[in-house]
This record gives structure tokens, C-alpha cells and sequence, in this order.
């Protein structure tokens, strides 16, 4: 049966690259931090629909994106890809997406559909080499490259970029369709950074007892704390509850941030005494300053 919109994309796992042994059984690609998108390209009409992850149809917010059928070689298709804008310094930039202020490029990494027939049970390599003669490169598309084989070396140079990391597939592996696999592996680089507790929002379902993230920020050129957003995840059980008793012994009524922060912040918040000082590892630094995707490693 033929794919039809919307269509679930395939997940990776986040995991680690695969051991040396299994190196050349695996194929490697730049992880590009955007919008996962998949692109129903009707060559014949000289229509784009474009859908979120989520199945949305979100074609009318990226205008840019409408003479992408013409740069298709087929009567028509279903592509998967992410919507990516670049920086100054050529570096995807999550915050400059969401603003939408600079035109996105849709960059291509799978087909799942050529000319009405499915192409998902094909080999990785085989879509691969479809997509590469299916899409020619225009001013806002693209199918960036891969390797094969040598993902340690890929990865360090991502690294050197300062790029998010790499995605790992095996080949030979088909597109599950909706389903999170194996297959594919988001390897992932993180920074370990020093942060100080200023404070707790409290826990909902099964962390009503203890507290659901923890308030945190780094110190200013002056002195003074400012605020760094929130951390909710990389607590055990027993971190949870200990930290918990260890917070409720430190609550002030004074915010100890020296600017109060935004109002998504402030419901169910407890201030605490700026005692505490944190490890965390993150993503990065958002341009106001926010802790992205971050996970408490320990206290210190």
C-alpha cells in the first residue's frame, strides 16, 4: 500500500558510534539541528506539501520551499529531511528557525516514495543513491553527503565545527516507518558545565514528592547570579530525594537571580540560598543565555 500524508517519520536512538569492528556496516551523516520535515513533492502539479514531525501540514509557513518540485526528478515523491537555517559562521542555528527571520533550506537525507511506489523496504544505500540522482541542488534544497565507514574521524570534525554530531545507519537497513530503530543512532556531542541552584519548580505525577527541575544560573562578569534556565532530567530516584530535602533547608522568599526570570519559569517556583553548585551536561548555550537540553551529572 502506498504512502499517503501524513507519514510518521522513522526515530533514531541516542546512543554512541558504533565500535571500530562494525565501522564499514555503517554509514555516517552530519546531524543538522532543525525541523525534521518530510516533503510530498507532486512534480506534475508543480506542488510542495510540507509536514512537521508531527504530522502537520505546514506548507504556507515556508513559502521558499515552493519551487522545490521543479529540482525533483520524478513524477512525484515523498522525501525526508529537516528544515535548517545557518548562521554567520555556516552552523545551524535552532534559534535563528525558530524566528523564521532568514529563509530555511530543506536538507535531504531519505526517500520514502518515487513516482507512486514505496521505496522504504530498499537498502539505506540504495535510497541513498536514489535521492542523490532524484533531487538536483537548488538555492534552498539540498542533499548534503555522507560516508561510510570512518565515523570517528566525521564526528571529531564535527566537533571542530561545532556542530551538534552525527547520525550513524546501518547498512542494509530499511525506513521503519512511525517506529524508533536501532538502525539509526544520534551520536551526539555535549559540554559539561558548572552551574549554580537558585531555586526549584515543583514536581507533577510521580515527582510530587520531590521537585520537577532544578533553577540554575551562572555567575555574571559583576558578581551577581544570573539565570540560566532549568535542568529536569539525569536524576535517579535517590538524587531526586535527597536533593529535594536539601533544597526545602535552603528556601529563601528572595529570588537570588539578579533579574526575576521569564513567567514560564516562575509557576510552582521555590527560591533557595545560591549554596548548591551543580554539573550539568548540555547542548548548548541559547543566545539568551539558556541552558539547552540539559542533564544534572552531579552536584559539586
Amino acid at each position: 500500500m502506498a504512502l499517503r500524508f501524513p507519514v510518521e517519520p522513522m526515530k533514531a536512538a541516542l546512543g554512541a558510534l558504533p565500535p571500530a569492528s562494525q565501522d564499514h556496516q555503517w554509514a555516517y551523516e552530519i546531524k543538522w539541528d532543525g525541523y525534521r520535515t518530510i516533503a510530498f513533492v507532486d512534480v506534475d502539479a508543480r506542488s510542495v506539501r510540507v509536514q512537521s514531525s508531527s504530522g502537520l501540514d505546514v506548507t504556507g509557513k515556508y513559502p521558499e520551499l515552493d519551487g522545490f518540485a521543479a529540482a525533483v526528478n520524478a513524477s512525484s515523491a515523498i522525501i525526508d529531511g529537516e528544515l535548517v537555517v545557518l548562521d554567520s559562521d555556516g552552523r545551524p542555528s535552532f534559534e535563528m528557525l525558530q524566528r523564521h527571520e532568514t529563509q530555511v533550506a530543506f536538507y535531504a537525507f531519505d526517500v520514502l516514495q518515487i513516482g507512486g511506489s514505496d521505496t522504504i523496504a530498499l537498502p539505506y544505500e540504495q535510497r541513498r543513491a536514489l535521492l542523490s540522482s532524484l533531487v538536483e541542488v537548488g538555492s534552498h534544497w539540498m542533499v548534503p553527503a555522507h560516508r561510510v565507514g570512518d565515523g570517528a574521524a566525521l564526528f571529531a570534525a564535527t566537533a571542530e565545527r561545532g556542530l551538534e554530531g552525527v547520525m550513524a545507519k546501518r547498512l542494509g537497513s530499511p525506513y521503519v516507518v512511525g517506529r524508533r530503530s536501532p538502525h539509526w543512532r544520534k551520536v551526539k556531542h555535549r559540554l559539561q558545565v558548572e552551574v549554580v541552584v537558585g531555586g526549584f519548580n515543583h514536581g507533577t505525577g510521580s515527582r510530587s514528592s520531590t521537585f520537577g527541575a532544578l533553577l540554575v544560573g551562572v555567575p555574571a562578569v559583576d558578581g551577581s547570579l544570573q539565570f540560566a534556565g532549568g535542568v529536569g532530567t539525569g536524576f535517579d530516584q535517590a538524587q531526586l530525594q535527597s536533593l529535594a530535602t536539601t533544597l526545602r533547608a535552603l528556601a529563601t522568599p528572595t529570588c537570588p537571580f539578579n533579574a526575576t526570570p521569564p513567567r514560564s519559569y516562575l509557576t510552582g517556583a521555590t527560591w533557595v540560598r545560591p549554596a548548591l553548585r551543580a554539573l550539568v551536561e548540555i547542548a548548548e548555550f541559547t543566545n539568551d543565555g539558556h541552558v539547552r537540553h540539559a542533564s544534572f551529572i552531579r552536584l559539586l
